[in-house]
């Protein structure tokens, strides 16, 4: 698949780029994105959500009524769950929500997301852009003349700090390195922006 490459002002430069069929053509999987997308989002889950149970409630343990002759049912302590102020009953305990997956669906998870973008043309790439210093105005100008709109992905081959610092502040847009980017991000992008140099970069990390 061949892609024009857009200047910062979002007009073409005159070249073009060869997308690998390898990675970005490749037939997608989407239960291998179903996968990887939930084990990304396990993996954000803190788990320290914590309830108290009976024994951790600090309440009089003395019979609430007797046990027969009231017409209610029986109960032995205001630490039931059932009265106000009592226990939680099977409430949430702190766990561990991450699993495993293997690197080969991984992998062919990150390649159906790219390939998935490669097909609904939601790829643009742009000239290695260069920041003496952190300016997210300037950022902020180069994405309204790509016409993007809604989350984007900015993709550069090398983590670069000033371009990192002027499209972080800047609401529904992502910058990552070529060999950090994942499914999960390049699925919810609308667009995915890949420098020129991060192309190969991509291919060299995710083909293998």
């Amino acid at each position: 698949m061949e892609v024009k490459v857009l200047n910062q002002k979002g007009a073409e430069t005159g070249r073009s780029v060869q997308l690998s069929a390898e990675v970005f053509g490749i037939q997608p999987n989407d239960h291998a994105i179903y996968l990887d997308v939930k084990q990304y989002l396990a993996n954000q889950r803190q788990g320290t959500h914590k309830s108290k149970d009976r024994t951790e409630i600090s309440r009089s343990t003395r019979k609430v009524f007797r046990q027969k002759g009231t017409g209610g049912a029986r109960h032995g302590s205001l630490k039931s769950g059932i009265y106000v102020g009592g226990a939680r009953i099977h409430g949430p305990r702190p766990r561990d929500y991450s699993f495993k997956l293997n690197k080969k669906l991984k992998r062919l998870a990150r390649l159906s997301a790219l390939t998935y973008k490669a097909q609904n043309q939601q790829i643009l790439v742009v000239e290695d852009i260069q920041m003496s210093t952190p300016k997210t105005s300037e950022f902020a100008t180069m994405l309204k003349a790509l016409n993007v709109n809604g989350r984007s992905l900015f993709v550069t081959a090398q983590m670069d700090k000033n371009v990192f610092l002027s499209g972080r502040n800047i609401m529904g847009n992502v910058v990552m390195t070529a060999g950090d980017i994942n499914t999960y991000e390049v699925m919810k992008a609308s667009h995915l922006i890949l420098t020129e140099s991060s192309i190969a970069k991509i291919q060299e990390t995710h083909a293998k």
